[in-house]
């Protein structure tokens, strides 16, 4: 087992929602690993015993942490509800399933205590265990779609964005602000890396399906439908330039469609027969060109958001190195 610096406070979440079958195993599996480790179970609304088998696990093993309770339905407010609570120098996430392997804890944490890393992820596709053991076609091309957007978009090479197997240092959760509800968190957390130019490692990790008697809470149609929305909102918020010159451009190509009859009616008779759709294009041009204003407009706030968000990481990376002895 490697070595982990003792004066690093190590705090292990583990978000559960209906996980009676599985809680218990797996905060046995991360204590066997980080015995000294906080670990802290988040009760997300669940109707079975998950809150009380985790806090009894917890008791049992003689480990520090306890079960809280968030009611708001949702991964993201599970997660949210933890950074605002735990206070520690590594976090380390993990869904509380045992899809995720425990003994390779140390592999992620390390460069995260070396400081070569913000955000280490836990990557399920490089061993070809997660395309073997994962029985939803949408939900990979789903998965899919959003990778390799994100990658284009921010021009990286990720391979694992919705990776719930995580680990963090203090300055990335102590500046993340959790806006989603929802699965999407990971999604998310990646965007907010590298949309503040934050240091993201990916190690591969074995991945395998639940075990008997642990149902998934993920449901194709559902989730493909938040893949397009998350999407969207990909474009809106960290690309408005894209989102809205697209936007712009379109109703700009349907406003000269819908002016082709009007054209031919002033070039061979000078006179306008489409009234109505002179209106129509007229008001597709105007949507057009108020479109490309509010595309430039959020271009210049986003810049403006991303020098101050790097104001306060260099404040937080300052108090960080005075705390230091």
């Amino acid at each position: 087992m490697p070595n982990t610096d003792p004066a690093n406070r190590i705090a292990v979440i583990l978000p559960a929602y209906n996980e009676s079958a599985t809680i218990a195993p797996t905060i046995e599996a991360f204590y066997a690993q980080l015995p000294d480790a906080e670990f802290i179970v988040v009760d997300n609304n669940s109707s079975d015993d998950t809150g009380a088998i985790a806090q009894s696990t917890i008791q049992r093993l003689g480990a520090r942490g306890h079960v809280i309770n968030e009611p708001r339905q949702g991964k993201g407010n599970a997660v949210r509800r933890a950074f605002l609570t735990i206070d520690a120098d590594i976090y380390i996430l993990a869904d509380a399933d045992l899809t995720y392997p425990a003994e390779q804890v140390h592999e992620l944490i390390q460069p995260v205590a070396q400081g070569h890393a913000d955000m280490v992820v836990g990557d399920r596709h490089s061993g070809g265990q997660y395309s073997s053991e994962n029985k939803r076609l949408f939900h990979s091309f789903g998965n899919t779609l959003v990778q390799w957007l994100v990658n284009r978009l921010f021009g990286a090479s990720l391979v694992d964005i919705m990776s719930g197997y995580r680990v963090f240092n203090r300055t990335f959760v102590k500046s993340y602000p959790i806006l989603v509800e929802g699965f999407q968190v990971e999604t998310d957390m990646t965007l907010h890396s590298l949309h503040r130019r934050m240091r993201i490692i990916e190690i591969p990790v074995a991945y395998r399906d639940r075990p008997v008697g642990s149902e998934s809470k993920l449901n194709t149609f559902a989730d493909g439908a938040r893949v397009i929305f998350t999407i969207a909102q990909i474009l809106r918020y960290y690309r408005p330039l894209i989102f809205f010159m697209t936007l712009s451009f379109i109703f700009a190509a349907a406003g000269f469609i819908a002016a082709l009859p009007v054209f031919h009616d002033w070039i061979t008779e000078r006179y306008i027969h489409h009234v109505p759709l002179a209106v129509l294009a007229a008001a597709f041009e105007i949507v057009a060109f108020l479109l490309l204003a509010v595309a430039l407009i959020l271009d210049s706030i986003t810049h403006h958001e991303k020098m101050r968000t790097e104001l306060h990481q260099l404040d937080l990376e300052g108090n960080r190195t005075r705390q230091q002895p």
